[in-house]
Order: C-alpha cells, then structure tokens, then sequence
C-alpha cells in the first residue's frame, strides 16, 4: 500500500476566494497493483470527515480509508479548510481533490469513471455540494472541464443538507459567518440545489440523530427523487450522531449500522 500526505495546490483566486494560511492535505491509502489478482483498477473514494466546520474529526477519516482498502477501493482523506475559512474556500480544495485522483488514475491503477465523494454530517455538506454543483459557479471558475472535477457518485453520511428548519446551525455559523448573506445562506441548503445531472447518492442516517436530524437525508432523497437521480438510503432506527464506522474502533458501537461499509462499495460497484 503507498501511503502519503498531498499539498493540494487549489487556485482560489480564479473563484474570487481567499488562500487558507495552511494548505489542504490529501492523504492517500493506495492499494498496490497485483499481478496475480488479476485486479487492474479499482474505484477511488475521497473521504471528507465531519466536524461542523470547524475541523476535520479523526474517527471519521482514517479508520474509514482503511476499512473501504480491506473492500477493495483506493481511498483517499481531504483534510479540508475549516474555520477561519469561509465558504467556498473547502468546496473548490473537495473539486481540486477529485481532478487530481482523476489525473493520476493510470498512475494509481484507479478507474477514472469510478470516483467518488465521501462525507460525514458537515463533510456530508461539503460532498453533496459537489455533487450537485460540479458544473456550476464557484466550481465552474476553477481551472478544470467540468469532467474532470465531477465526481461519480457520493456518499452521505448523517450529512448536514438543510440550511432550513432542519439545519445544523453550527456548521452554517462557521461555513458562512454569524450573520450570513440570506441569499447565499439559501443557496447551500442543499436539497434545491440538485437537479438532473446531480450525481447518483447512497445515504444513511439514523432516525434519532439529535445533532442533525434525519430530515435532512430525507429531504436530499425527496429531492433526488423528484429528479430522477439514482438512490440508495438507508435509515437505521437508532444511533447517536458521528458513529463513523459504528463500532469500537471508532468509539461508539451500534451493531445494526457497522453494514453501511459493504452496502456503500456494494452500491459504488453496480453503477
């Protein structure tokens, strides 16, 4: 397995944002190239892990590459701009993250047309801005083709979608500031931004989640419905929020959600 820590280089003056002090970091789980496998290329999957914006939580990054390595994906971990860094400043490093999987795919035996977002509750927010924005401003201004930074499908975690009713304020505060433009603060609840070329989405939730209600899931689904944008979701009955991999090794252990791993690639390997 080659593992390594990336500097993404992320023109953000092109998006009319401001440079972060510290640049982003990718950091690779590639698996090696085996011969007698027989196995060539493999899907690629971007990991964004939560934390409300205001950093990027552990639990829900390496465990997570390392899990998704033993099902046979390349796996790689954005560690994304957060506070002080305002919008759109991690979603054009969550684009940049995806052209340059893409530009080495041949390099890293990926299957450029099998590569995908992840993220957890905020970096939910963050994958699913992707998926819906691809092609459009502030991802549209980055020195790329749209191909090249849309991803194949994502997958959403708990994710924060809503900046309505059902929103998790806190990660809105430190996306946009305290007192955001109305505008713009509407602009990222995410369930009016999909459309037809909104990317394919597996999603899960669980039905008691107290820090971002499982609205959200719903309402991103409702949406991808009414689109006509391929779904997987699954809603577990119980689970408190940030389970990552639901079990001891990412410090909260809930038997009835530790599947999502094999449904997710299942799911990835069948578009």
């Amino acid at each position: 397995m080659l593992c390594s820590v990336r500097e993404l280089t992320v023109d953000y003056a092109a998006a009319g944002a401001t440079a972060p002090a510290a640049p982003a970091r990718l950091f690779t789980y590639i698996l090696d190239d085996i011969a007698a496998l027989d196995v060539h290329t493999r899907p690629a999957v971007i990991i964004c892990p939560g934390g409300g914006y205001s950093g990027t939580c552990d639990r829900e990054a390496e465990p997570v590459a390392v899990r998704l390595n033993a099902l046979g994906c390349h796996t790689f971990v954005l560690r994304y701009s957060c506070i002080p860094n305002r919008y759109p400043v991690a979603l054009l490093e969550l684009a940049t993250a995806v052209a340059e999987v893409r530009a080495h795919a041949d390099e890293w035996h990926i299957d450029p047309h099998k590569i995908f977002v992840l993220g957890f509750s905020a970096g939910g927010h963050l994958a699913a801005n992707l998926g819906t924005g691809w092609q459009r401003d502030p991802v549209a201004r980055l020195p790329f083709t749209p191909e090249q930074v849309r991803p194949d499908g994502m997958i959403l975690c708990y994710p924060v979608i809503s900046s309505g009713r059902y929103a998790n304020r806190g990660s809105f505060d430190n996306l946009l500031g305290q007192q955001p433009d109305p505008a713009l603060l509407a602009s990222l609840s995410l369930e009016h931004q999909v459309a037809n070329d909104t990317v394919p989405a597996f999603i899960w939730h669980t039905y008691d989640d107290g820090c971002v209600p499982v609205q959200n899931a719903l309402l991103m689904a409702t949406a991808l419905r009414d689109h006509n944008v391929p779904l997987e979701m699954h809603i577990y009955p119980h689970g408190e929020h940030g389970l990552a991999l639901a079990n001891d090794q990412t410090a909260r252990d809930v038997p009835a959600c530790q599947l999502w791993p094999e449904l997710a690639v299942a799911w990835l390997r069948a578009l």
